[in-house]
């Protein structure tokens, strides 16, 4: 059990091992990260229906073993800078000009250079695989030792270093209100979510080191300023492509940050979204939504479940349990598909923020509510 428990968080680091390969081999492989998006959204869809809660034995212990979780979280970020310096090779085969020739390697066909298609295919399987850092990112933002630190190296290959300080500082703190950029009010879609969330989080941070620093009477622009220096991680990233690529290469990272940036949001907006919490009022199960099935709770190693997380932010991702918060009754991939389609992302929301108005909410969060009614805005 206790083999099963850890080994079942394993699906991130072996679908971004793979598709890192899958770049080194190039051809058609080098779509292989956009596939296994595309397979887990459908195994995600298939599994809505099962849950199972956290797994403890006889004497309530979990069966998660701390060190080997830590040590695969601190890999990713080696593995996550791996997936961006052989998109980088790619890049600079396919400027260089390199001959595309197939070659046998034992068993394994490798192709010698790429197509502009198959660098579309890389670019986009390196964003989606990139932009799944958050989960690693997230978790060890609530490391207050290395783990902090780790987090904002592995966030800052998205240029968004800025947010394992935002996370903590914010969004824990000022969860379900407008002081908190990453919980999107209704009426918003994903898409405006994911600026205003990422430059709200950006100015949270940029703030927080403002105050800090004048209190210590040290100029803002300077390098004791950690939001400066949390974006200085992020140029090892930028000199890899305009290295590799030029113009081309301005282009692939743009897009791998675009489309990280947009998994991170969007995963923010569907934990949140729609729910209040009356300023000043303690944060509860009830100010976040869970995704609980078997899938989004296996491959996002728990970060489904908000309900808990919120409550015991300190707690380990595999120790977080059902908690009754309420749930969209479906995973993270298959919503995902429908907040990429607004209208209908509202309409089935529409349903679930009524129960939450009449079987959650306080008083005083019922009142902030009809604010939204009497603007037409109904989820």
């Amino acid at each position: 059990m206790k083999l099963f428990v850890n080994a079942r968080y394993l699906i991130v680091p072996v679908s971004s091992l793979l598709t890192i390969f899958g770049i080194i081999l190039g051809g058609l492989l080098a779509w292989v990260g956009v596939f296994l998006f595309g397979v887990y959204t459908i195994i995600d869809t298939l599994t809505k229906d099962i849950h199972l809660r956290a797994e403890k034995n006889q004497d309530g212990e979990s069966y998660g073993v701390k060190e080997f979780q830590y040590v695969v979280m601190y890999i990713m970020l080696p593995v996550f800078i791996l997936l961006q310096i052989v998109l980088a090779w790619r890049l600079f085969q396919f400027t260089s000009g390199v001959g595309i020739e197939p070659l046998q390697i034992g068993v394994l066909n490798y192709q010698t250079g790429i197509t502009l298609t198959n660098l579309i295919g890389a670019t986009l399987s390196t964003a989606l695989w990139a932009g799944l850092g958050i989960i690693y990112g997230h978790e060890l933002s609530h490391n207050k030792k290395e783990g902090f630190f780790v987090s904002r190296l592995i966030m800052a290959l998205s240029g968004s270093a800025h947010f394992t300080y935002a996370h903590v500082y914010n969004h824990h703190l000022d969860l379900g209100h407008e002081d908190d950029p990453a919980t999107a009010p209704r009426g918003r879609n994903v898409y405006a979510h994911t600026w205003l969330s990422h430059a709200g989080q950006s100015k949270f941070s940029y703030d927080l080191e403002q105050k800090k620093l004048r209190k210590q009477g040290k100029s803002t622009l300077s390098f004791k300023n950690k939001w400066i220096i949390g974006y200085l991680y992020s140029l090892p990233s930028v000199f890899l492509f305009v290295w590799a690529g030029g113009l081309y290469g301005v282009a692939a990272l743009i897009t791998v940050w675009a489309i990280s940036n947009f998994l991170l949001e969007a995963l923010n907006f569907m934990g949140h979204y729609g729910l209040i919490r009356n300023p000043g009022e303690p944060v509860e199960h009830r100010h976040s939504w869970d995704n609980d099935n078997v899938f989004t709770s296996w491959f996002f190693i728990e970060i489904g479940r908000q309900g808990d997380h919120h409550v015991r932010g300190e707690t380990y991702f595999w120790e977080l349990d059902d908690v009754g918060a309420p749930n969209y009754g479906i995973g993270y991939f298959s919503l995902f598909v429908l907040t990429l389609i607004p209208p209908l992302f509202r309409r089935f929301v529409k349903k679930l923020l009524n129960d939450w108005d009449k079987n959650y909410a306080t008083d005083a969060e019922v009142s902030i509510a009809n604010k939204f009614k009497a603007l037409g805005i109904q989820s």
